[in-house]
């Protein structure tokens, strides 16, 4: 009898555990769903921000050298006056070569989990040599890039202060990513509201928030303060069919396809997204979910820039996604609340434009 009882306590005793700990959990991802404002910048231990590395990473930034045949920067992808966007469906690519993806923003970036629409960076140090060496972005080799930058004295000056060593292609990364990570929406309405100034929103903006977190269901990826899950979803957003049939997009494809050993790149006939990274069923045409912050000012949206307007994504949602994906359902949205909807992605989301001055390049 005292071991019937005591086998029956110790289940008790698990089954509360179970139960609390299940509970926890849920509370917290409940917790998780809610909109929060920026907190202070997170800043990785290898590479603390200091006022000259900040000016070094802009000039670096803005320095044409960085590219193979010393034409294109990164800002041109990535352009001060398109909030770090630039602003086209296919982002910009090396002459003779096209791109297939969109430029997401780098606004808020050092906020991100995963870099690229495919993720295949977990930092701002590592993202930023991806572009540079890209043979369809900037196309430049990363050894003959640090002769280049060695060989300019006053560059060669700035490392040797800033990082106590000589020109390399991990220190260009550390000092762009130090750059990036400096640009931070402020003063957005939607923070101001969090922090308990009812008047930072207009009424319809308000009800757009309401339809944001309820009805529109679109708390449920974008969230926290980054507004993102930072996860990746198959929303079967169509082909943008301006460019199925482009050699140079098919070839930019297949490409991307064969160096991530991709079997059958040469028949690839969409973007598979995550999985050409991963090769896991989850992320079969799956991409990150993009930041909200600053999404009025950087259309065309989506992987492919198929929708020029928050109109159009509006309805794609609306209209439960693209046809067959499995995470979205018709919202049914009657026009003035995809109105208002629009208002508060708008009026909320956009903070004080940030003023960023080219510097002068050595």
């Amino acid at each position: 009898m005292l071991l019937k009882n005591s086998i029956i306590y110790f289940l008790c005793v698990i089954f509360v555990f179970f139960i609390y700990f299940h509970i926890d959990s849920f509370a917290s991802d409940k917790k998780k769903k809610q909109l929060e404002s920026l907190p202070p910048v997170p800043v990785p231990k290898d590479n603390p921000q200091t006022t000259e590395k900040i000016e070094l990473g802009k000039k670096l930034f803005f320095d044409r050298r960085l590219s193979g045949d010393g034409t294109t920067s990164c800002a041109n992808c990535h352009d001060p006056e398109k909030a770090f966007t630039d602003g086209s469906e296919i982002s910009l690519s090396y002459p003779t070569t096209r791109n297939f993806r969109n430029a997401p923003t780098l606004m808020n970036v050092a906020y991100a989990k995963y870099l690229f629409w495919d993720g295949r960076a977990k930092t701002l140090e590592e993202q930023a040599e991806f572009p540079i060496m890209s043979a369809f972005e900037m196309n430049q080799n990363l050894d003959f890039l640090e002769e280049e930058i060695r060989i300019v004295p006053e560059y060669r000056e700035a490392f040797k202060r800033v990082f106590g060593k000589d020109v390399n292609i991990k220190l260009i990364a550390k000092a762009i990513a130090a750059f990036e990570r400096t640009l931070i929406s402020r003063n957005a309405p939607i923070d101001r509201y969090l922090r308990g100034d009812e008047n930072a929103l207009s009424p319809e903006a308000k009800k757009g928030l309401e339809i944001f977190t309820g009805k529109g269901k679109c708390i449920e990826c974008h969230y926290g303060a980054y507004l993102s899950d930072q996860e990746f979803h198959a929303l079967e957003v169509p082909e943008n069919p301006k460019y199925v049939n482009e050699p140079k997009f098919i070839t930019t494809r297949r490409y991307v396809a064969k160096i991530n050993k991709y079997p059958d790149y040469m028949n690839v006939k969409e973007d598979l997204g995550r999985y050409f990274k991963t090769k896991k069923r989850k992320d079969y045409k799956a991409f990150r979910t993009p930041t909200l912050r600053e999404v009025a000012k950087t259309a065309p949206y989506m992987h492919n820039g198929i929708f020029k307007s928050l109109e159009e994504v509006i309805d794609f949602f609306n209209k439960g996604g693209g046809k067959g994906n499995k995470l979205l359902k018709p919202l049914n949205l009657t026009d003035y609340e995809k109105k208002a909807l629009k208002t508060f992605l708008v009026e909320a989301l956009s903070g004080d434009d940030l003023h960023i001055k080219p510097p002068e390049i050595p």
